[in-house]
């Protein structure tokens, strides 16, 4: 039944994973195992799409059904076996309202243990400094596909470096238009091009190593 749920989420087959998660959640087994599994499920979706073995629609499926499994999952952990890595704030940079790739991550972070403050879209520096003050995060998470992204990127960076803040805080930069010259010029700590890859360098940049 282990390999079957695995299997079902890296197939797509979503009536067959739920199936299973209820019936292994039912049968008493640790929610945290279950937790476990997806995680591995979702990391070989994500090589094949590192691979380009499966594109955008179907790493956005396997994040849905993951999501509907932590509805089937969450509620049976008791708040002390959540075993915390890490907290990141996170948010679609301002001029810039696409999330799907943000909202991918934040499935796949909260799933690797990571606590997740979601800002939304659209998100003014002043926010983003206002969550790092008051949040006190490992990571702060900017999501942007469009051309203005960059901008608000470096913005927001700047706005923590004038607040006092960068110091205490590592930066990654996601979407489409992330990479390496973009991470250099807005001053970001790490860039990645996909949801996988992200929750991956995340744990890099505070020290988690697998």
């Amino acid at each position: 039944m282990v390999e079957d749920l695995v299997k079902s989420m890296v197939d797509m087959n979503e009536q067959e994973a739920l199936r299973i998660t209820m019936e292994m959640l039912e049968g008493g087994k640790d929610p945290l195992k279950v937790l476990e599994l997806c995680k591995d499920a979702m990391a070989a979706v994500g090589e094949k799409f590192e691979k380009r073995e499966y594109f955008l629609s179907e790493l956005v499926f396997a994040a849905e059904v993951l999501k509907k499994i932590m509805e089937l999952t969450l509620p049976k952990l008791e708040k002390e076996e959540v075993r915390r890595v890490g907290t990141i704030v996170l948010g679609t940079v301002q001029g810039d309202v696409h999330d799907i790739g943000k909202n991918i991550f934040k499935v796949l972070a909260e799933a690797s243990g990571f606590e997740l403050i979601d800002l939304g879209i659209d998100v003014p520096c002043e926010r983003f400094v206002e969550a790092v003050r008051t949040r006190n995060p490992d990571i702060v998470g900017m999501s942007g596909l469009v051309t203005a992204s960059v901008g608000s990127m470096k913005k927001t960076i700047d706005a923590l470096k004038d607040a006092g803040l960068r110091h205490g805080v590592k930066v990654i930069i996601g979407g489409g238009r992330a990479d390496e010259s973009v991470k250099q010029y807005s001053g970001a700590d790490a860039w990645a091009d996909d949801a996988a890859k992200g929750v991956r360098l995340c744990k890099e940049l505070i020290g988690i190593k697998e």
